[in-house]
């Protein structure tokens, strides 16, 4: 029987908070019930989620431990929302942002080797601790749709290579160019090729197994992230089997979630593209393409904010996109995608060892470019299955063997950023700081290894801290996790152009594709207008059988 963990450090304020929020499900309900009363509570909620830490633009960027008009507007330097470890104050008798920030020269100092940090990964017994809330479509999902956005680069870890949006440019493409080779200039439409009656993305090779000539300027990997091409590794059955789209074409085909998810997007956008074709004949292909994509990314924007969050919270009130309630608000501002933002986004040890494919086990490796596995049972089984099945409980000791590299690569990148403490991060967050092991976790074993390896608790890094705290009960994710989180999800989903005031109308998108996107709340949705023969497949974020404690 684990220990209890010491909560003295929670603080008094996030406990009142989380006793609100998480009982008196009667009066959320009543909340809920009342539109006008619903609107006001979903924006103070939202706005006490986002304001926790100071709000963009941040001084500091991963360009230089100094402010610079330089810093300030190239984004192709991720951004940091607390100063690095290399940082001199000019006035040193001054708090940073009402944070008492850690001296780094002993931080830096005591840092353990990456090597012996892969035991706080490996699994205890070799046995996986399994999500009692999460389908295995909840981890699929947040690989799918943060890698568009969250790109770091692999040669130089002080930059990215993103659009600083949630833009789906995995299904339409990183920059004009790719988008461009996407196309296929008929009917706004995305190109696409029919297989066993359900529509997909072109293959990149032909039979031959050479690059198609009509994707030429595709990118095959990303720059520097490998030290020889990971496409000599892969079978040429499954090489054969790779799909054209929106970024590299490693990346987007590595797994089957991520390709399940990309196929979606490819046929909503032709599904749309129909659909308005239908309503507006006179409209050429440049127009039905641009609404249609408008259209499509307004609906993920609502899922992510509606459905995936929603998922996330242990919360009664159910959050929903209102994007006029904030267009005053201090924290509306440009997107800037962050270190940190990055960081809390590796959910490496929510996928499981093994997965369930046509009934059977089969090893995870085993799924990546594996396109067959889609092609052969149809997007709709596929959903389905994967929505029966438990994703893996996110936390330490609990990471694939064969994702244990990826781990301590992420603590490699909070070290190349020179991010600071684990216990600075939770006094930006408004935790107070821990002063214990077990005012982290109550896994004896987390401590004993945690005190081992940092031997005080400020030596411990952002990345092994995030993910050393116990899950909050009835959530999918730790405190410090699920704070980092709302801060930037929300922040950074209703400042999206399509959401300003001026734009999230029925003009933008036509009257028909806005009916579309209020009509869309969940992916199972999407899902199911999307898959042939009329039948409704289960598909949900959730376990089936989670019932909340």
């Amino acid at each position: 029987m684990p220990s209890k963990r010491d909560t003295s450090r929670d603080g008094q304020k996030n406990k009142i908070e989380t006793l609100l929020l998480t009982n008196f499900k009667p009066l959320w309900s009543f909340i809920q019930s009342n539109e006008g009363l619903s609107k006001k509570v979903n924006k103070t909620l939202i706005n006490n989620a986002i304001l926790k830490i100071p709000t963009r633009p941040y001084p500091f960027s991963t360009m230089s431990p100094y402010t610079s008009w330089e810093s300030l507007k190239d984004r192709t330097y991720s951004g940091l929302h607390l100063p690095p470890t290399d940082w001199k104050p000019l006035v040193p008798e001054k708090n940073y942002i009402g944070v008492n920030l850690s001296p780094t020269e002993n931080f830096e100092k005591n840092l353990p080797p990456l090597k012996d940090l892969e035991v706080l990964y490996r699994k205890k017994g070799g046995k996986t601790k399994y999500s009692p809330k999460s389908s295995l479509m909840f981890p699929y999902f947040v690989q799918w749709f943060t890698d568009s956005f969250l790109r770091t680069d692999r040669l130089d870890q002080r930059r990215n290579s993103s659009n600083h949006e949630i833009d789906l440019c995995n299904v339409y493409g990183l920059n004009a160019n790719i988008t461009r080779l996407l196309r296929s200039y008929q009917g706004g439409k995305l190109k696409s090729q029919i297989l066993n009656g359900e529509e997909y993305p072109p293959f990149y090779y032909d039979e031959n197994g050479q690059p198609k000539e009509e994707f030429k300027g595709i990118p095959h990997q990303i720059v520097g992230e490998y030290d020889e091409k990971k496409s000599d590794k892969i079978p040429p059955e499954k090489r054969q089997k790779l799909f054209v789209m929106g970024i590299e074409l490693e990346r987007v085909n590595v797994q089957v979630g991520y390709v399940m998810l990309n196929v979606l997007g490819l046929r909503e956008h032709n599904r749309v593209c129909d659909l308005l074709a239908k309503n507006y004949p006179t409209w050429d292909d440049e127009r039905l393409f641009q609404t249609a994509r408008n259209i499509v990314m307004a609906e993920f924007l609502k899922i992510v904010l509606e459905d995936y969050i929603n998922h996330i919270t242990p919360y009664h009130f159910q959050f929903f996109v209102d994007p006029p309630a904030f267009i005053d608000e201090k924290w509306y501002r440009t997107n800037w995608m962050s270190v940190e933002f990055t960081l809390v986004y590796r959910w490496h040890s929510m996928l499981p060892d093994k997965l369930i494919y046509d009934g059977k086990e089969m090893p995870m490796p085993e799924s990546m470019w594996n396109n067959d596995m889609i092609i052969n049972k149809g997007l709709g089984a596929m959903f389905e299955e994967s929505c029966s099945q438990p994703a893996a409980q996110l936390g330490l000791f609990n990471t694939p063997e064969f994702l244990i590299p990826t781990e301590t690569a992420s603590i490699r990148a909070g070290r190349a950023a020179k991010l600071r403490t684990y216990n600075d991060y939770r006094e930006l967050c408004k935790y107070p700081r821990v002063t214990d092991f077990n005012q982290i976790t109550g896994d004896e074993d987390v401590q004993k290894e945690l005190k081992r390896l940092y031997g005080h608790v400020d030596n411990i890094e952002l990345y092994v801290g995030l993910y050393a705290e116990d899950l909050r009960q009835n959530s999918a994710l730790p405190p410090l996790v699920g704070r980092l989180i709302g801060i930037d999800a929300f922040s950074e989903a209703f400042t999206n152009p399509l959401l300003a005031e001026n734009i999230f109308n029925p003009e933008t998108f036509s009257p028909v594709g806005w009916e579309e996107i209020m009509n869309t709340k969940t992916l199972s949705q999407v899902l199911n207008r999307n898959v042939p023969g009329g039948k409704e497949y289960k598909v949900s974020f959730y376990n089936e059988d989670w019932k909340p404690s």
